[in-house]
């Protein structure tokens, strides 16, 4: 995961940076850190699904020699909004795919959902940087992918604010030395809220998060605990470690993002304010650091940071997402594939808070969770997952 000194571009270089998902919460992070620093970063390629008049926005103002909606039915939009500007159109998922294929040094894969795996392997097998923002790739094809970022030579570095800040900490040469890596969760807007209130809970209370501004789907995983879950498979493959020894902490100040500990009793952690751009300005620069305007930690100001064990009985997300991993195969996959169904009807107001993971679970039970061979399997098992739980979502 890590380069050579050989492998160091030049500090004067510009590094090309293609991002694929620009108009979500990562996108746009990663768009203002680029035009922070016009002297460092040229843009290769920008992608978006449907919002094709800010991804013209942003393509108009960082020049791309490609824009691309993964919308066919959105490409004249599109063409129109660019014409004149000399930037090249291109439509569909297979353009997609083209865009993370380009020559760029850093790829930033911040697709939201399984959608976003096979960009990131196109990226992966150029060898390219990747700043990973996407959680589902790996909780849905881990295996697959992290073998074939060692068979290309990918570095990946993640953009989750917990994995980011375990990646910081986590002495890869010495990784026989690492007891245990722990996850911290803010424990969401229903933290101290009961089950039977939570019945109840709206759209819009869920991806109310308290500390962080992201995107509508990751607050409700945030808020089911389901995010956590998803992390936790998502850590398993980036540190190679057991899921026994990976933790989960709720530290509601969000100010402690990760933890490593060691076995001489040492326990080193990453401290900043939640603010996106500090992970994603490290993917940036790696593996140097780069300036970013996040706000600066004050902890005399923030004045006690406190921790908890989750609550399991309130949150079986995470439990589930456990028993998940624990049974291997493509059990992660059928977990991941139920919770983006679940989230979508809970959105369109089509089935209640609780009934996000009461979904997940009923799916898990259902789809048998055999061994994923070949990406053709994760898809299998990614639709067998998905059409089950459209139907236990029609009775919910």
């Amino acid at each position: 995961m890590a380069l050579t000194s050989t492998d160091l571009r030049p500090e004067t270089a510009l590094r090309s940076v293609t991002i694929l998902g620009s108009t979500g919460s990562i996108g746009c992070n990663t768009v203002d850190l680029i035009q922070r620093n016009p002297k460092s970063f040229i843009v290769e390629a920008l992608t978006a699904n449907q919002n094709v008049a800010l991804l013209a926005e942003q393509a108009l103002k960082l020049r791309p020699k490609i824009a691309v909606t993964a919308d066919p039915s959105r490409f004249d939009d599109l063409k129109k909004a660019l014409a004149g500007s000399s930037i090249e159109v291109a439509a569909g998922a297979e353009a997609v795919i083209e865009a993370a294929s380009r020559p760029a040094d850093i790829v930033m894969v911040s697709i939201v959902g399984a959608a976003g795996l096979a960009p990131a392997l196109a990226a992966i097998r150029r060898g390219a940087i990747i700043g990973l923002a996407n959680k589902e790739c790996l909780v849905s094809a881990g295996d697959l992918m992290m073998k074939e970022v060692r068979r290309y030579g990918a570095n990946m570095i993640p953009v989750d604010s917990e994995h980011s800040a375990i990646y910081q900490v986590f002495e890869s040469e010495r990784a026989a030395s690492v007891e245990r890596i722990i996850l911290t969760a803010s424990g969401g807007p229903f933290r101290e809220m009961s089950s039977s209130d939570m019945a109840h809970v709206t759209p819009e209370q869920a991806v109310a998060h308290p500390n962080w501004s992201m995107g509508a789907k990751i607050s409700v995983d945030s808020a089911t605990m389901a995010n956590k879950g998803l992390e936790l498979i998502e850590a398993h493959h980036l540190f190679s470690m057991p899921e026994d020894r990976i933790d989960v902490l709720v530290h509601p100040q969000s100010v402690v993002h990760g933890l490593v500990a060691y076995n001489d009793g040492s326990v080193l952690a990453q401290m900043g304010t939640p603010d996106m751009r500090t992970p994603i300005s490290y993917a940036l620069g790696w593996p140097d650091r780069m300036a970013s305007p996040s706000p600066r930690l004050s902890l005399a100001e923030v004045g006690k940071l406190t921790f908890e064990a989750p609550d399991l009985v309130r949150f079986p997300a995470l439990k589930l997402a456990r028993q998940a991993l624990q049974n291997g195969g493509g059990a992660p996959t059928v977990f991941n594939a139920a919770n983006e169904v679940a989230v979508h009807h809970f959105l369109g107001r089509r089935i209640g808070f609780l009934d996000i993971v009461r979904i997940i679970e009923q799916v898990l039970e259902k789809v048998p969770a055999r061994r994923l061979e070949s990406l053709d399997d994760v898809d299998d098992i990614d639709d067998a997952a998905r059409r089950a739980a459209e139907v236990f979502s029609t009775v919910c």
